[in-house]
């Protein structure tokens, strides 16, 4: 090959590529998508779990939200008040500042305290299990089936199942309320993380027929109702509830409660 030949391939491959440079960055100003600076700044300041706890697929979408006023600056149940606070920095306003929450699971139900109608062999899966024949092997059932399904789904190993039930370890949860939305019982909740007294009992059932399937459940007598003197608990369909805006966590209601289902 001649020197003439190498030097007009060298020539044709670098217009090429100068040319395709150009229309490249022809192209690219021209199709650019503006990003908001904000939306940079709040996505640097939340944790980066992508959990979904905020309702959106990650920490990303959740950003994009914020900065465009979709979310408020408080929309990571992760974070809490310190991301929120540096959120709220970026985006120019005022935060009112909220209390903690973690997530609490209504059953009492341990395997001293419930009964089994018969033993399961089967996957350990409470999803599936909520199909199988009387919802699973215990009597009761709007408990705990105590398999799991919550413990698979949290990011932050902050439930657990202890003696047949799920118990929430209250000072690693982060309410990003994932195990809230794959128990198959609605059996966790939110709470305040300063809260002392909750209800450890799902049941819908009449107090007779409670008691046939588990000693620590809700019997629908009232006392608790009858003796809190905020008025923070009352007794709706054979379950009581509370209404932690009204709670004083005097403990009166769980003094009273004959089947210590209050805790």
């Amino acid at each position: 090959m001649s020197i003439i030949g190498v030097i007009i391939a060298t020539l044709v491959v670098g217009i090429t590529g100068l040319i395709i440079g150009i229309l490249l960055g022809v192209a690219g100003e021209k199709f650019k998508v503006e990003v908001d600076e904000r939306e940079i700044r709040i996505r640097e300041a939340l944790p980066g779990y992508n959990c979904g706890g905020c309702g959106y697929a990650g920490c990303d979408a959740l950003a994009a939200a914020i900065s465009s006023g979709e979310k408020p600056v408080d929309g990571c149940p992760v974070g809490g008040a310190a991301v929120a606070e540096k959120v709220a920095e970026v985006m120019g306003v005022e935060i009112n500042e909220t209390e903690k929450q973690v997530a609490f699971v209504k059953c009492a139900g341990t395997c001293d305290k419930t009964k089994n109608k018969y033993n399961y062999y089967g996957i350990a899966d409470c999803r599936k299990i909520e199909y199988v024949p009387g919802r699973g092997e215990k009597q009761c059932i709007y408990g705990c089936m105590g398999y799991g399904s919550c413990v698979r789904v949290c990011p932050f190993d902050a439930i657990h199942i202890v003696d047949g039930i799920a118990l929430v370890d209250r000072e690693k949860c982060t309410a990003c309320s994932k195990c809230i939305a794959e128990c198959p019982n609605d059996l966790i909740e939110l709470v305040p993380y300063t809260s002392e007294q909750h209800v450890r009992c799902n049941s819908k059932d009449k107090g007779k027929d409670v008691k046939l399937s588990c000693s620590a459940g809700c019997i629908a007598c009232k006392l608790c109702e009858k003796v809190c003197p905020t008025g923070a608990i009352k007794v709706n369909d054979n379950i009581a509830h509370i209404d932690y805006s009204l709670c004083n966590n005097c403990g009166e209601c769980a003094k009273k409660c004959p089947v210590k289902v209050i805790s």
